[in-house]
């Protein structure tokens, strides 16, 4: 497993941003794949998650309304459209996988982070 980010950026309030994350070091993933967040002094948060098979996708109580996560098998790849972002929404997005986190929110890998910043 190697995930790959990318889509971050700058935006001001009430934008939107895709981030997209790529599974490139496996042909084809039975991983759940997904995003967790780290805002400056604060911890780790979930933001949305994803099956392999691309159902049952859910979401954190941050995100959710705001944002649509999708997954594209044939690429590996899953994206996370987040639209009228906040400030608060600034932070590190990473992207994560593994075989529980749909049910359990427990990531088993991450990638490395892409940055957004929401700022007037």
């Amino acid at each position: 497993v190697q995930l790959q980010a990318s889509g971050g950026g700058s935006v001001q309030p009430g934008g939107s941003l895709r981030l997209s994350c790529t599974d490139s070091a496996s042909q084809y993933s039975v991983n759940d794949m997904g995003w967790f967040r780290q805002a400056p002094g604060k911890e780790h948060e979930f933001v949305a998650a994803i099956k392999w098979n691309g159902e049952s996708p859910i979401y954190g109580s941050s995100l959710q309304g705001r944002s649509t996560i999708s997954r594209d098998n044939e690429k590996n790849t899953i994206y996370l459209q987040m639209n009228n972002l906040r400030t608060e929404d600034t932070a590190v997005y990473y992207c994560v996988s593994g075989q529980n986190l749909v049910a359990y929110r427990i990531p088993r890998y991450w990638g490395l982070g892409t940055q957004v910043t929401v700022s007037s």
